[in-house]
């Protein structure tokens, strides 16, 4: 089929769009894709709904702001397809389903006997109605309905684009968006996954509150500063480290506390080598060794942050465009194979990528009323 996948990612920059023809256990074709920015209104308002959603936590009626975030979500997201559509040459009509991930602005994965809770914006039945083509959305709650953590959900159509690909395995997928995870790739087919810890999040939160740009571009700044082996060693005594996968994390599950004193660079490098060294624990913690490690998200741009994770590892690091995919889209590509996997009743986790006790169908489709 022809579906449009949509990501927006928690650096809120804006919606990632992919068209494949797919049926959601192979690619038939790889079709356009682009980014299409936030505005700064509607990125503020976005932004606004992240920062009321660390204060609500699922506790009491939720945030009025979300609902005015939805609204921006349905019209940024129907504008990204739209763009997408006429980049393929086609009408918005031939499309015949687009898979929408939303905006997560709070995720609590099960802990201690409790259930995950997340929460992700984004009101599919408009935009189904908007665009007039069937959505598939609400990829996550299923899943940690079964006991899940709700995430990883790539994993799936990571073992697609390497089969695709014709990629030896074990394999290493890694994902640096906010949050770093990885997806094994063993060698008798089977997945698994886990978040390993901070991906660019931390990172980008440095830099922003020190300089006001959005990130440590290229790495420029934390390779010229020096790890502060203190500070370092609290954030990995961070509790996430000792448990076993699957797990998965929020964003906001660590802060900058322990580089509060140091100088922006020193802070940087300091950061990096912590997403460095938590993704090096991750692998330890691996039943195989994979060969090489493919990076994706924006992390994979850090040339800084890559030298640090394959000292760190001492395995062979490369990005997404090495091996043919299309890095920036990633993501986007997944959510577009995650619905038409909906679509026929296929599953979207799995016990080794989100601790399920079994395969987990998932997600919603809405219709256009």
């Amino acid at each position: 089929m022809i579906a449009i996948g949509l990501m927006s990612g928690t650096s809120l920059d804006g919606v990632d769009a992919a068209l494949l023809e797919t049926d959601g256990e192979m690619i038939a074709r790889f079709g356009p894709g682009c980014e299409t920015p936030f505005e700064p209104d509607e990125r503020a308002v976005l932004k606004a709904a992240v920062d009321a959603a660390l204060v609500w936590r699922f506790d009491g009626d939720e945030p009025a702001i979300f609902r005015e975030a939805e609204r921006v979500l349905t019209a940024t997201h129907a504008r990204a397809v739209e763009r997408v559509a006429v980049m393929a040459g086609i009408a918005v009509a031939d499309i015949e389903l687009v898979g929408f991930h939303g905006q997560t602005v709070v995720h609590h994965p099960p802990k201690d006997g409790r259930d995950g809770q997340t929460r992700q914006l984004g009101d599919g039945q408009s935009l189904a109605g908007r665009l007039g083509v069937p959505v598939a959305y609400d990829f996550r709650t299923a899943d940690m309905a079964a006991g899940g953590q709700g995430a990883p959900l790539a994993p799936i159509y990571h073992q697609v684009l390497a089969r695709w690909a014709g990629l030896e395995q074990p394999l290493g997928v890694l994902n640096i968006g906010g949050v770093a995870n990885l997806t094994l790739l063993r060698s008798d087919g089977a997945l698994d996954a886990f978040d390993t810890g901070p991906g660019n999040g931390l990172i980008d939160a440095w830099v922003e509150d020190h300089t006001g740009a959005p990130m440590d571009r290229d790495g420029a700044l934390a390779s010229q500063g020096r790890v502060l082996e203190a500070g370092l060693a609290e954030l990995l005594a961070h509790p996430h480290f000792a448990l076993e996968g699957p797990k998965s994390l929020d964003r906001w599950d660590f802060s900058l506390d322990a580089a509060r004193n140091l100088g922006v660079e020193d802070g940087a490098a300091t950061l990096s080598q912590f997403t460095a060294e938590s993704i090096a624990l991750g692998l330890k913690a691996c039943s195989e060794r994979p060969r090489r490690l493919i990076v994706c998200g924006g992390g994979r741009k850090n040339a800084d942050l890559l030298r640090r994770i394959s000292a760190a590892t001492g395995i062979s690091v490369c990005s997404a465009e090495a091996v043919g995919w299309r890095g920036d889209l990633i993501e986007a590509e997944a959510f577009a194979v995650l619905a038409a996997r909906t679509q026929r009743g296929l599953p979207l986790s799995f016990p080794g990528t989100t601790g399920v006790d079994q395969p987990q169908t998932g997600g919603r489709i809405a219709h256009p009323s």
